[in-house]
């Protein structure tokens, strides 16, 4: 039986009475108050997640730009010194190993996060980089209020090293994965119970991965494992903007291949038309199956990506979910489901 992981916030989470499960090798917190209540939190104020589970590579030394631009679909030439940028890593069939932050530090420094079940996978094809993943924990702070109540200013996919918050040595970034403002703190592990203290002292709410999964949902942020895999492209999956075809990196003769002849299959999103709340592994009738599915809480409908025929992939397109053996009317739609109102 497998030993499971945790993050060194496992003990407030069980404090706060946390719902824990088996996630990527970790024990987790998936809900707290609640996934909808959570969700409406992020939406409408702020909310923290432990993120500390997630894995990072480090790369520093002469040649490491080359190195990554070999490897890694994004063209990093696209950002500076205190950047990030969303990359994927593909094989050499074009299929996504893993969907990742590229943080350039300077020239030939680069710190990558990556998902937490793919640290392994990663640091094998990159065998370059150093896994300095038990250096690192991990918080997201995300919501309209969130970088106020931090007393935080950033930019999105900006980040700043050494940034003092609440007291706590952070790297503080404007990244996250819910569609709200907000920024991801890390910091060194023995100094993240005061950060997360220190971060719900402000009014910020625990959030769960429950809540976490809704709101990438309805943002239409692809899930590794879910809606993007080895066996899928970037093609298939809408991610041709995360890849430079102009230059030569693991798997770009393919996707150039693909993306000139067009693929079987794309991600698209849809929302349900008949009540039901789809889920990943249901077959959609018309060809294909659901990858990604839920009831959006703010939206108050089913929403979920799946996979069709490139011929049904029109938003307006009807497609029929095979809801436990009772086929349910769905409408493909324009993603994302969600957009944030800017200020």
């Amino acid at each position: 039986m497998q030993t499971l992981r945790r993050t060194p916030l496992y003990e407030r989470h069980a404090a706060l009475g946390a719902r824990l499960v088996p996630f990527a090798g970790w024990e987790m917190p998936v809900q707290y108050a609640g996934i909808s209540e959570e969700h409406r939190a992020v939406r409408s104020r702020a909310g923290v997640f432990d993120v500390s589970h997630m894995g990072e590579l480090r790369l520093a030394g002469d040649g490491s730009r080359e190195y990554l631009q070999a490897r890694l679909s994004n063209d990093l030439d696209r950002v500076g010194a205190g950047q990030a940028q969303y990359t994927l890593l593909t094989n050499q069939r074009g299929g996504i190993v893993d969907d990742l932050i590229a943080y350039r530090r300077g020239d030939d420094d680069y710190l990558l996060v990556v998902n937490a079940a793919n640290v392994d996978a990663d640091h094998a094809a990159l065998a370059e980089t150093e896994d300095v993943s038990d250096s690192w924990a991990y918080l997201a702070v995300q919501g309209p209020e969130a970088l106020e109540r931090l007393g935080v200013e950033i930019e999105p996919f900006a980040f700043r090293e050494d940034v003092d918050v609440l007291g706590v040595r952070c790297l503080v970034a404007g990244t996250g994965y819910t569609g709200e403002r907000g920024c991801e703190l890390g910091c060194a592990p023995e100094d993240a119970v005061a950060l997360w203290d220190a971060v719900l002292a402000q009014g910020i709410e625990p959030c769960g991965l429950g809540a976490r999964d809704t709101l990438r949902l309805e943002v239409c942020y692809p899930l590794h494992g879910n809606d993007i895999s080895p066996e899928r492209t970037p093609i298939e999956a809408g991610l041709s903007w995360a890849c430079a075809l102009d230059k030569e990196f693991t798997g770009s003769d393919v996707l150039r291949r693909l993306r000139d002849e067009g693929p079987a299959e794309r991600l698209v999103a849809f929302v349900m038309a008949d009540a039901g709340i789809p889920r990943a592994g249901m077959a959609i009738a018309e060809g294909g199956k659901v990858t990604s599915g839920t009831q959006s809480p703010v939206l108050d409908v089913g929403i979920g990506l799946g996979y069709v025929p490139s011929a049904l992939a029109e938003p307006g397109t009807e497609i029929t979910i095979d809801l436990r053996g009772r086929p349910r009317r769905a409408r493909i739609v324009r993603k994302p489901f969600y957009k944030r109102e800017e200020s």
